[in-house]
This record gives C-alpha cells, sequence and structure tokens, in this order.
C-alpha cells in the first residue's frame, strides 16, 4: 500500500515537472514567434477598422484602415484618403493580433509604387513632411524623393525619409 501511494505521488510530480515544461516551451514559442511580427503586419489586420496612429510630428492620423502594404498603409477619413509611410509611424492604438503574412505582391509594392499611381493621375495632395506641409501635385517620383509642384507654382523636391504622410485635401 504504502508503495503504492510513493508511485502515485512520484507520477504526479513527473507530470507536474513535464507540463512545466510544455508551458515554458509554449511560452518560448510564443514570444519568439511575436519577436518576428512587424508593426505593419498587426496595422494590416486592422483591415476595414478604425486606427488612430501617432506620427514622428507628433501629428494624429485616425481613420479606417484600406489597405497595406510593407513600406505603407492607407487610411480613409469620411472622403479624405491618407498614406502614411510604415516608417513615420511612431505609435498605434488599439492593435490587435498579427495578420498573417503579406501576400508576395503586397510585399514588393513599395511607397514609391502608390506615388507614382498619384503622380500619373495629377491628384491634388498635401504632402506632410518633418519640415511642413506642400500642396499641390507629385509630378516626379525617384529612387529616394518626389518633385511637388506647389499650390504657387514653385517645384519642391522632398526626400521620402522625411515625407510623414500624404493627404488628399
Amino acid at each position: 500500500m504504502r508503495w503504492e501511494s510513493l508511485f502515485d505521488d512520484l507520477e504526479n510530480q513527473f507530470a507536474q515537472a513535464a507540463r512545466a515544461v510544455d508551458d515554458e516551451e509554449v511560452l518560448d514559442l510564443t514570444e519568439a514567434e511575436m519577436a518576428q511580427v512587424p508593426l505593419i503586419d498587426r496595422l494590416r489586420a486592422r483591415h476595414g477598422q478604425d486606427v488612430t496612429l501617432r506620427l514622428a510630428d507628433g501629428s494624429d492620423v485616425h481613420g479606417t484602415v484600406v489597405d497595406v502594404a510593407v513600406q505603407w498603409l492607407l487610411v480613409a477619413d469620411g472622403s479624405r484618403r491618407v498614406l502614411v509611410p510604415a516608417a513615420s509611424v511612431v505609435a498605434a492604438r488599439s492593435l490587435g493580433h498579427a495578420a498573417p503574412r503579406a501576400p508576395v505582391v503586397e510585399r514588393r509594392l513599395r511607397l514609391t509604387h502608390v506615388l507614382r499611381a498619384l503622380a500619373r493621375e495629377g491628384s491634388a495632395v498635401v504632402v506632410r513632411t518633418t519640415a511642413g506641409d506642400y500642396r499641390g501635385t507629385i509630378t516626379r517620383v525617384a529612387a529616394d524623393h518626389v518633385d511637388a509642384e506647389t499650390d504657387t507654382g514653385t517645384t519642391v523636391t522632398v526626400a521620402l525619409a522625411h515625407v510623414l504622410a500624404v493627404l488628399t485635401p
């Protein structure tokens, strides 16, 4: 009788130790998986939902996530659209889990692709930068900068690294 209770106790201790090891492994795997998730994937998971973004200049963009690629996201605020480079997002409120990895096409769709489409359309935009806003149309998109013809008729060349957002007025 005494041996049976000893063996039962040892089996229980072994089972608890095995569960603790399993729990630890699950925690480690979860942390490792989360460490691989970029912010843009969590923003993509908000597709069709409201989001508030804090940009590098301290301004906020609030609206519904319309589209997301690796380098940018498009947010709708009523009829206004705001193209936000991922690099200008400092913080986001109320994000949930990450979306699955973006399809190949989305991973290849760069910020410059979207800016070239805006240039082709001749859309009126406001280019918000770390140095101020420029109203006009984008006329040229290069590897690391854009030219915008302002409402006053002058052409301004803006480094993409300093673009915080491109808004439709």
